[in-house]
């Protein structure tokens, strides 16, 4: 199992987890079950993943068996964009709750800071970008007037009637974070956001450990994720599996060790938890025992540091016709 950390709301949540995002929904059940019967105990979805049917069906087959109980799991989904509305909010962790099976979440975030038009569950479901024919043949995602506060109040209510444990956020800049802090009645225990050597977010990792919010990483490894969303940054940037520094780093620590490794390793040796996802037992296993691996130097945690060009894949700028400059 991995190591953990503790939130600040006394929950323990392990450092390595297994992300679910593209998760194909026909293998989705086996690799949560498989990934249960190695030692995975963090499991990260969201509404927008569209497979948490199966993903609770993996769930469901281990607890059965008596591999795990539920308590022994902390499980993660995600409050979508067209869920923001506070008369909306409860709606969208109903539909998670049945669709994982499960009576509770353990940490609930907010997506995005972006409201996008609600779409009823009933019409579609996750309901992606458009909220509506129009809105699609249009490429133009409708949004709501819909403040933040609202929407983190009404999860904060989720957690009074003990549908949720905690509460994320996610994508949000340093602002946005500072301005949490000042309306919260309930402190997120966690954001979510891109981490990766081209984007370290120095200045706000180290706001969020001196306000005790746990920061997780996602898209450990830069821009290998968007290759396939024919992204045209990430086709245009050097794989981070293939960086010579990354390359030297790996190799100096024997031939047992991955550059896959050495960029995990950097994150959670800086206390960034991550959840890299894989299909392969022997990757998967290597990713949950990355702190007993390698150990890194001061002086190459610095060498990974410095190839920072706070380049970002996973940019709202960039969808569709919107413009969206929450990173701006």
């Amino acid at each position: 199992m991995s190591a953990l950390v503790t939130l600040n709301n006394g929950l323990k949540m392990p450092l390595v987890g297994l992300g679910c995002w593209k998760i194909p929904n026909e293998v989705c059940a086996d690799q949560i079950y498989n990934a249960i019967k190695l030692g995975y105990r963090l499991f990260d979805g969201a509404t927008d993943y569209g497979n948490e049917v199966e993903f609770g069906q993996g769930i469901k087959r281990a607890i059965d068996e008596n591999i795990v109980k539920r308590s022994d799991l902390f499980i993660v989904s995600k409050l979508w964009n067209s869920f923001h509305h506070p008369d909306h909010v409860k709606l969208n962790v109903m539909k998670n709750l049945k669709d994982l099976g499960l009576d509770y979440i353990d940490l609930y975030y907010i997506h995005f800071p972006i409201a996008f038009k609600f779409v009823p569950i009933e019409e579609k479901y996750p309901p992606g970008f458009y909220s509506g024919v129009q809105e699609q043949a249009d490429g133009v995602i409708g949004t709501e007037r819909v403040g933040l506060a609202d929407t983190y109040h009404a999860m904060e209510s989720l957690v009074d009637e003990g549908l949720i444990k905690s509460i994320g956020i996610s994508n949000y800049n340093g602002g946005l974070v500072y301005d949490v802090l000042n309306y919260c009645r309930i402190k997120p225990v966690a954001l979510q956001v891109e981490h990766h050597p081209y984007l370290t977010q120095s200045n706000l990792v180290e706001f969020c450990k001196k306000n005790h919010i746990q920061v997780v990483a996602y898209s450990s490894f830069g821009p290998q994720s968007y290759v396939e969303l024919n992204s045209e940054v990430a086709i245009d940037t050097v794989p981070l599996f293939e960086h010579p520094i990354i390359k030297k780093i790996a190799e100096s620590h024997g031939s047992g060790i991955t550059t896959s490794q050495v960029l995990l390793r950097w994150a959670t040796q800086q206390g960034v938890a991550i959840i890299p996802k894989s299909s392969k037992k022997e990757r998967l296993l290597a990713n949950l025992k990355i702190d007993q691996a390698l150990t890194l130097t001061e002086e190459e945690l610095k060498e990974i540091n410095n190839l920072n060009k706070n380049l970002r894949f996973n940019n709202p700028w960039d969808w569709m016709n919107m413009k969206f400059p929450i990173f701006a």
